[in-house]
């Protein structure tokens, strides 16, 4: 036991080394321009923000914003053959894996929390969520106040598993909580009965239920646990590279072609299955777009996370 928590010390002391040698090197553009390679991290089913098609490619509304942002590393850098590589990420290895050095960048589902401000930074708001649960509708479930003392699947790592806990805490559910390794893993458990209910941001859970076998056999619940505004994750304290993502994004959204990209994976079928989630653009992500500095602090307002 002894050997392993050294082990686990060393890697930990290995990737905040390799972090804090990439920041004195000069930053994430001449990491990129030594290596010809930029990396982005992404998800394999965060529906319809990074997730894998049916030849196993990386697609999606976050993954079409950081391909731009690779583009426009290309022009900055003179780089037009520069390789774009991904690498998958878990809710829990994302930003051990960023800070690390991995991925230059993260294109998926991350909150930007207060919490996780002090570890890496976010470009401009790209969505905005919030935690709601997801049950079959045999179960019997009407609201967060019939999970008392039933089992609640959670994926690790993420702010809705605080923001669950934090509630059952509140109204003394005595919840029992198991945990998972991913948003697939979790829908799962609900969908074999191992768990009564699955909290996550509500647009994860209708991207589930409609890549689902049988999508009328679930439903989405509940009032929002917590405010979720999603961005794409960089390194902290690299000016000149957040400079050029901030940029990206705000171009994006000036042009008004966020609003092309947002109906190609919310309002119109998309892979695998051909389904349409008919999500019209909230009132708070347009209001995040007239406004894109401001990336989300004070993020998860309603519950500390």
């Amino acid at each position: 036991m002894k050997r392993i928590t050294h082990l686990i010390t060393a890697l930990v002391a290995g990737i905040a080394f390799t972090g804090v040698a990439l920041a004195q090197d000069g930053g994430t553009l001449k990491k990129i321009r030594d290596t010809g390679v930029i990396k982005i991290g992404h998800r394999d089913a965060s529906i319809p923000f990074s997730y894998l098609d049916d030849n196993q490619k990386p697609i999606g509304y976050g993954v079409e914003i950081c391909l731009k942002v690779a583009d426009a590393v290309k022009t900055n850098l003179k780089m037009p053959n520069l390789k774009v590589e991904f690498v998958p990420v878990t809710s829990q290895t994302r930003i051990p894996i960023l800070t690390g050095g991995n991925i230059d960048l993260e294109c998926g589902s991350t909150t930007n929390s207060i919490e996780r401000q002090k570890q890496v930074a976010f470009a401009p708001t790209y969505f905005m969520t919030g935690t709601k649960i997801i049950v079959k509708k045999s179960s019997g479930i009407k609201g967060y106040d019939d999970l008392k003392g039933k089992t609640v699947v959670f994926t690790q790592g993420t702010t809705n598993e605080r923001a669950m806990k934090a509630y059952n805490d509140a109204k003394n559910l005595g919840i029992n909580f198991i945990p998972s390794k991913d948003h697939a893993e979790s829908f799962l458990s609900v969908d074999t009965g191992r768990a009564v209910a699955f909290p996550m941001d509500d647009i994860i859970l209708y991207g589930l239920k409609a890549s689902a076998k049988n999508p009328d056999d679930f439903v989405v619940l509940g009032e929002f646990l917590s405010d979720d505004p999603y961005g794409i994750m960089l390194r902290k304290d690299d000016a000149e590279f957040k400079k050029l993502v901030d940029g990206v994004v705000s171009g994006l959204y000036k042009s008004g072609e966020i609003n092309k990209i947002y109906t190609k994976w919310f309002l119109a079928k998309i892979p695998p299955k051909g389904i349409n989630l008919n999500f019209p653009m909230s009132d708070s992500l347009k209001e995040a777009i007239k406004n894109p500095n401001d990336t989300g602090v004070g993020a998860c307002g309603k519950m500390k996370c």
